[in-house]
């Protein structure tokens, strides 16, 4: 997902002009406003779409007689065309153009519902799965520059508006946020909702599809390119920074894929709710606190960012354990939300550090592996927490799982704030490439 301008979060300083790849002459200023309203719908339904099955895995268990294991291998297996798209794929908007990567990313979306429509077995879910997760790839780590981008276009006297960044946190974390909730109404009352659900989605992208073809392009590819990219390039003694940046970003995300794999099964197994709305609700209000959070506290100073996130991500944690050993479905949901709320605040400011130790022309690639980094939190620690439940209770596992995570955010912050990143004009020569 990225470039200074393609985080999702939007946490890093939009790029200087020099910095960004040659675009094409603005023809329609109408057309490239209307234009930023449709990749903004088109964002938040991939995104969506990423997180649907969130109510629906008690189905799919029952359907292909699979457990809580292999739900979290399927549920990674998004995380594993995720990364592909973000490391192999990511950077290629800078070269052919943002709708042109935008298209073929609702496109893969488009395949992937199909395939779970149609293969319905566990070979096809998981396939289906994978595609998934390379079209969100695609679209996470170009959307947000093109937002950026046609907003430039329509409206040059405002360049370096918040407008952009504000839209595309709300498409992304919105999108990942209302995706159960429309899966789990699904299912709560429409029929067949394994297959209603996804052809809800595939309605929806294909309809995306058709407006980002209207979409003006913003990248011309008859300019001279900017000069070739150089990938995953730190700056001079910035190695220990982004490693308490990646893992920042693990740890957020590691609580939203446990959530997203799990929730429906902790919530039916040990709060006693078969409702898959309330799973898909749970869901809901912990991405929305997520980009809530974000929205709201995220012009505060990096310290202050992270030291509030470093406080409410272990409260929330604490709290979702406690609402295990005392089943209570309200203090669940405001646990979730909580911690929801602190992994926001952690994921923005782990993003902000590790595109400020990035030379300016390496920031995508520098923050596409700080992506994938934290993809990886979302899939591995739910896998390792469903193996857990095979020897230990649900209550002793959250307790571990909340240990871990906390002490792990906590140095990660205590890191990050401690390693300065020398100002623009400050920079050495050399540069600490990624090994």
């Amino acid at each position: 997902m990225p470039d200074a301008a393609a985080d999702p979060t939007h946490g890093v300083p939009t790029p200087a002009p020099a910095d960004r790849p040659p675009r094409a002459p603005a023809r329609r200023r109408a057309g490239h406003t209307t234009g930023f309203w449709f990749v903004a719908v088109a964002f938040s339904v991939l995104m969506a779409f990423g997180t649907a099955p969130t109510p629906l895995w008690p189905l799919y268990e029952a359907r292909d007689h699979f457990g809580a294991t292999t739900v979290t291998v399927a549920y990674a297996s998004m995380v594993v065309g995720a990364a592909a798209a973000f490391l192999g794929l990511g950077h290629l908007s800078d070269r052919l153009g943002r709708r042109r990567v935008i298209v073929p990313a609702l496109l893969v979306g488009l395949v992937a519902s199909v395939v779970l429509i149609v293969w319905q077995d566990l070979p096809g879910l998981i396939a289906g799965r994978i595609l998934n997760g390379v079209g969100l790839g695609l679209m996470a780590s170009t959307a947000t520059t093109y937002l950026h981008d046609l907003h430039d276009e329509a409206r040059p006297d405002r360049t370096g508006s918040v407008l952009p960044g504000i839209v595309a946190t709300a498409a992304n974390l919105g999108g990942l946020a209302s995706g159960p909730l429309v899966a789990g109404a699904a299912a709560e009352w429409l029929p067949v909702p394994l297959v209603t659900a996804q052809a809800i989605f595939t309605l929806a992208m294909a309809v995306c599809l058709v407006l980002v073809l209207c979409t003006p392009e913003t990248v011309d590819r008859e300019l001279p390119a900017a000069g070739p990219p150089t990938r995953f390039v730190l700056r001079p003694g910035s190695r220990r920074a982004f490693g308490a940046a990646g893992a920042l970003g693990a740890s957020a995300f590691a609580i939203l894929g446990l959530i997203s794999s799990l929730g429906a099964s902790v919530l039916h197994g040990t709060l006693h709710t078969d409702s898959h709305l309330v799973v898909g609700l749970a869901a809901f209000l912990m991405f929305g606190s997520a980009a809530a959070a974000q929205l709201v506290l995220g012009r505060l100073p990096l310290h202050r960012l992270l030291t509030v996130g470093a406080v409410g991500f272990p409260v929330g944690l604490v709290l979702c354990a406690v609402s295990l050993y005392y089943p209570v479905l309200w203090l669940y949901l405001v646990a979730v939300s909580l911690s929801g709320a602190g992994s926001g605040l952690l994921f923005k400011g782990g993003l902000e550090r590790a595109g400020s130790v990035a030379e300016p022309a390496s920031r995508a690639g520098v923050l596409a592996v700080f992506f994938v980094v934290a993809y990886l939190g979302m899939g591995l620690p739910s896998v390792l927490f469903s193996i857990a439940l095979r020897h230990f209770t649900v209550q002793t596992a959250m307790i571990g799982f909340a240990t871990v995570l906390s002490c792990g955010a906590v140095v990660s912050v205590a890191v990050a704030l401690r390693d300065r990143t020398p100002g623009a004009g400050e920079l050495p020569d050399r540069s600490a490439r990624l090994s």
